[in-house]
């Protein structure tokens, strides 16, 4: 197939404006992107796109590698598993992973007169 002349249209570059600076379009969204219900409605917004993208990008979810929906739903599944190991393995460790329960009534009572507690029997084999 060969394309005239006249059928490839190629814009002046008088009308293409750099996306950062601003256009009629981008002037008369930007009151409407300020309120700041907005502004939440859009981060999570980014962040869903971000998680998306890295899936598709990342992990190459955009081809499946079986065929029929039950199987390919079982490999986006554990896609998705392995993303969120993949997420907390990069976590920074914490100190202390519960915090301290306050003690009971019966614990502070033998606390008050010294009596000794005896350990649970989940931490004497430890």
């Amino acid at each position: 197939m060969i394309l005239e002349a006249r059928a490839c249209h190629v814009p002046d570059t008088t009308e293409l404006t750099d996306r950062h600076e601003p256009g009629p379009a981008r002037q008369r969204r930007s009151p409407e992107q300020q309120p700041p219900e907005w502004k939440t409605r859009y981060a999570v917004r980014s962040g869903v796109e971000g998680t998306v993208n890295e899936f598709a990008h990342g992990h190459g979810m955009r081809r499946c590698r079986y065929r029929g929906q039950p199987k390919a739903h079982v490999q986006h599944v554990l896609t998705a598993i392995a993303v969120n190991i993949e997420r907390l393995s990069g976590r920074p460790e914490t100190a202390d992973t519960s915090p301290q329960r306050p003690p009971t009534a019966f614990q502070t009572f033998l606390d008050q007169r010294g009596i000794p507690r005896s350990k649970s029997r989940r931490t004497l084999g430890t």
